[in-house]
């Protein structure tokens, strides 16, 4: 599927980013729902089969559910059993699909970026600069992940891109002390958005904890609500180890809400589903691969259907 302009649209760019998870779900559903016999155990094999995607056990032992009521209404087969998993999936997702929108009443508003080394953060910071610019919002961008050149220097690309005013400090200084410089500077340009970036050294947690609350305090020494949005960005190729990451990071910088990046590199793309179910976070964005335009907002009905590799379903808008 292709836009106007013959490339190709969001939606096949998500289905093609969650084809090793869609096609290891379709084959195993094929092959359960070929059975000359559909009882007790064929929901077991399916349950096992969400489970192993990744998808949690409460989601899995709920869709497998909606699949037994639905045998006795009508004969299934493959697809009719994913539909069925894209449907239960949509109503795990849907209150989580809320769009990122900083508060008018804060100036600046603040956005604390956060999650592991390597998690997307940099590309989701240029996302949100790009998006917020085209808004017409003047932005602030503040590197603090100070112990990391490259983080640095990728950030200072994006800044120009987006037309950001760039803060920055030495290699090694306190970020903390960055982002006070950074919003004091924010305030005094009378800037819309501060977007702050930080570290993720999981190899010093206790470092790395302590640095991020630091950083919240010296925020809220400024405006007691800020961070007015707390991003974590998360890799779906870490499968499982995503829900501690969603547990870590919210102690300590009080998550608000979820970007989830690199569905195209991984057979675990039901990580999202997980997370959801057991954190019910607002899933702004997600990513299928490393540019800015592989960024999207969160759309559970079409996340939903992609997984499963069924097609888009066309909303009707009008009333």
């Amino acid at each position: 599927m292709t836009d106007a302009q013959g490339s190709k649209t969001w939606f096949s760019r998500l289905r093609d980013g969650l084809a090793k998870t869609s096609d290891q779900l379709t084959r195993g559903i094929t092959d359960l729902f070929t059975k000359e016999k559909f009882d007790a155990a064929t929901l077991d094999e399916l349950e096992d089969l969400l489970i192993q995607s990744d998808l949690g056990l409460a989601a899995a032992e709920r869709i497998t559910a909606a699949v037994g009521r639905a045998r006795h209404a009508r004969q299934l087969d493959g697809e009719s059993v994913r539909a069925i998993v894209a449907q239960e999936v949509a109503k795990t997702l849907a209150p989580v699909a809320i769009p990122l929108d900083p508060p008018e009443s804060a100036r600046p508003a603040v956005i604390l970026v956060v999650g592991v080394n390597g998690s997307g953060k940099t590309t989701t910071i240029g996302k949100l600069a790009e998006t917020y610019r085209t808004a017409g919002m003047k932005i602030v961008l503040a590197a603090g992940d100070t112990f990391r050149a490259a983080a640095v220097e990728q950030l200072a690309v994006w800044a120009e891109r987006a037309g950001a005013i760039f803060i920055s400090k030495e290699t090694g200084a306190d970020a903390a002390a960055l982002a006070y410089e950074a919003y004091a500077k924010a305030r005094a340009e009378n800037a819309d958005l501060l977007i702050i970036d930080t570290a993720g050294r999981l190899q010093n947690k206790a470092g790395l904890m302590a640095e991020l609350e630091k950083i919240v305090r010296v925020l809220k020494k400024f405006d007691a609500e800020a961070p007015h949005a707390s991003l974590l960005v998360l890799d779906a190729t870490t499968g499982q180890n995503a829900l501690g990451q969603v547990e870590a990071f919210g102690k300590v910088a009080g998550v608000t809400g979820l970007v989830m990046t690199k569905l195209d590199g991984t057979a675990r793309g039901g990580i999202l589903v997980a997370v959801a179910e057991k954190y019910r976070l607002p899933v702004h964005f997600i990513g299928v691969g490393e540019g800015v335009d592989d960024l999207e907002p969160f759309d559970a009905d079409d996340f939903a259907r992609a997984l499963v590799g069924l097609p888009r379903v066309e909303k009707d808008y009008s009333f």
